[in-house]
């Protein structure tokens, strides 16, 4: 099977241009639940994105999809099991899911219920990234994402624990740096593409935007990294004929 795209539809049409809003079921009856779909879903974006206006379009939809109806404690628990979902934490995406009582009845995130019957959708670009990204040049984000930290900053190192195991890290960083740049360290450090990184304190996600004085790390404490798996990685040379 190549992917899910096909299977993921909502009631209006392709899950592509799901709207994100939420509804009351008129059917009263019980809804059959599924265990999340371990498989990351394929699809096409009809207009090429960068890596950055995946993440914009991303932060756009959550910031906003609790406006529209629904219960935020829902949407952030969908965000997170999103997160997880996609770095193919399978395991944590669906014990958040049964925490929330949130039910996937088609197996996967792009439509689900909470336990009042409301129904929530989820675009296919917050699940998954599109296999046609581009891009963007000399590997920089926007300038207001990644531009060169203000002077003034306090010297401060953040610990970090990797999604991928191993030891925390320690990251020497500026408390006037952005979590973009910081983000970019780590790559120089570790070798992982920012675009795979999504760095959570608190239970909450740190936006590429935010300066590190403002996330407001507790000195000593953890910052969560959840490193996706990096698919576009090229595949070994085969091995010459004997």
């Amino acid at each position: 099977m190549g992917g899910c795209i096909g299977i993921t539809r909502s009631r209006s049409g392709p899950i592509e241009e799901s709207s994100g809003t939420v509804s009351r079921p008129n059917s009263g009856g019980l809804r059959k639940n599924q265990s999340l779909c371990h498989e990351t879903i394929r699809w096409k974006s009809d207009v090429p994105l960068t890596e950055g206006q995946l993440r914009s379009k991303r932060d756009e939809f959550w910031d906003t999809a609790p406006a529209f109806e629904g219960r935020k404690e829902i949407w952030d628990a969908l965000r997170a099991a999103a997160v997880a979902a996609e770095a193919m934490d399978f395991q944590l995406a669906q014990a958040i899911l049964d925490g929330a009582s949130v039910s996937v009845p088609n197996g996967y995130l792009t439509e689900s219920y909470d336990e009042w019957g409301t129904r929530y959708q989820v675009p296919i670009y917050c699940l998954s990234a599109p296999i046609n990204m581009v891009k963007e040049a000399h590997g920089r984000e926007s300038p207001a994402e990644c531009s060169e930290p203000v002077e003034g900053g306090a010297a401060l190192a953040l610990r970090l624990r990797l999604s991928t195991g191993g030891p925390d890290r320690d990251l020497p960083v500026s408390s006037k740096n952005t979590i973009a740049h910081c983000k970019a360290k780590l790559h120089a450090q570790e070798n992982i593409s920012p675009w795979r990184q999504r760095w959570f304190y608190g239970g909450k996600l740190l936006g590429d935007r935010l300066l590190v004085e403002e996330a407001r790390v507790t000195p000593g404490y953890v910052v969560q990294v959840i490193v996706a798996p990096d698919d576009a990685a090229p595949a070994p040379a085969p091995a010459p004929p004997s």
